[in-house]
C-alpha cells in the first residue's frame, strides 16, 4: 500500500519535553515523526467520536417520545422532592 506524501512542518517544543520525547521514541525504536502522526490521529479520532456522540445525544433529545406531558411541564422541583419539616 502506497503511503500518502508527507509535508515537513516546524514544531517548537520546550527543550526538556523534546529531550524526553527523543528518549521515548528511541526506547520504542520509532521515529518521532511516526509517534507524532499517531498522536495527532488519536486526537482527531477522539474528537470525531465525541462529535458523533454529541450528535446522537442531541438527536435522541429532539426525537424523544412523548411521555404523556404533551411537551408541557406542569410540576415544580419542590413537588417532586417534598421535604418533611420536623
Amino acid at each position: 500500500m502506497k503511503k500518502p506524501p508527507h509535508k515537513n512542518v516546524t514544531l517548537s517544543l520546550p527543550e526538556p519535553l523534546l529531550r524526553r520525547f527523543r528518549v521515548y521514541a528511541a526506547a520504542r525504536n520509532e521515529s518521532m515523526t511516526s509517534l507524532m502522526a499517531e498522536a495527532i490521529r488519536n486526537i482527531l479520532e477522539k474528537d470525531g467520536e465525541t462529535a458523533r456522540a454529541r450528535r446522537r445525544f442531541l438527536d435522541r433529545i429532539r426525537n424523544a417520545p412523548d411521555r404523556g406531558t404533551g411537551g408541557q411541564i406542569d410540576w415544580r422541583r419542590e413537588d417532586l422532592h417534598e421535604r418533611r419539616i420536623r
